[in-house]
């Protein structure tokens, strides 16, 4: 289903990018415990020096990439953050002038730009993860503003036989960790053009499916996109896979490729 132009649809959360210094044995945890499946490779990110899968999580999608050559990005980022853990905040904006807008106010906030490509309708920006510190936020445009569907870095179409929803239904939330986070929380707001607002446990940022969360630091890795919040069907089915493969943390939180995953009936 497409949105419609008179739909304000803002920024959607589309995918999250992980970041392993190995990537098949992270692929085989991730499949085997959430009970996702893998629909895509994109060959086209050895030109980065890396390999990828991606794997859909209801209408979104979770990538992980890892590299294959020296003097990478990715390798550079495993460094930092002593270990596999999150990379990226990707991100579908419901028109080219959203995209444009979240841009500027980026540059406006003294966030620097990473990366930029287009092909045909499709737009994509970077934003740098030095200066939004947890991770990069990429904002991405195309002619279909299609959020249940297209999405150009899985191919287009093609992919929704392999949505699973059985054991795991829907990533509803990110976390971010970082020394001041309400400082950075302001800073993602101001660029995504949401307004931040307080609970329990967090600063929240709310985008139009998922919730990101910014939160002090957690270990000792410093600032990262440090867990997602997934919605699942089958939590008894995930810890006892979990168990198996040593990622148990909790009844509550399982630990796959450096990341956190609250689990949320």
């Amino acid at each position: 289903m497409s949105i419609q132009p008179d739909v304000q649809a803002g920024i959607q959360l589309r995918q999250i990018c992980l970041v392993a210094a190995q990537l098949e044995p992270v692929i085989e945890d991730l499949t085997a415990i959430l009970g996702i499946n893998v629909c895509y490779v994109d060959d086209g990110v050895a030109a980065f020096g890396l390999e990828n899968a991606l794997m859909p999580i209801g209408r979104n999608f979770l990538e992980v990439v890892a590299p294959i050559q020296d003097a990478t990005a990715g390798g550079r980022y495993l460094e930092r953050r002593g270990g596999d853990g999150g990379y990226m905040v990707i991100t579908q904006a419901d028109s080219r002038e959203t995209q444009l807008a979240a841009r500027q106010r980026a540059l406006d906030s003294g966030v620097r730009i990473a990366h930029e490509a287009e092909r045909g309708d499709w737009h994509l920006t970077q934003l740098h993860p030095r200066d939004l510190e947890a991770a990069f936020l990429e904002l991405e445009s195309d002619q279909h503003n299609d959020f249940d569907g297209y999405w150009m870095p899985v191919g287009g179409l093609g992919w929704e036989d392999k949505v699973k929803q059985d054991v795991t239904i829907d990533i509803v939330g990110v976390e971010l960790q970082a020394a001041n986070p309400a400082s950075l929380a302001d800073k993602w707001a101001r660029i995504v053009g949401a307004e931040c607002a307080v609970d329990a446990e967090s600063i929240v940022v709310s985008l139009n499916n998922v919730t990101l969360r910014f939160v002090p630091l957690g270990d000792d890795r410093g600032p990262g996109l440090s867990g997602l919040h997934i919605r699942v069907a089958d939590r008894a089915a995930i810890l006892n896979e979990a168990k198996r493969r040593d990622c148990y943390v909790s009844d509550d939180q399982v630990l796959i490729c450096g990341t956190r995953f609250y689990l949320q009936d």
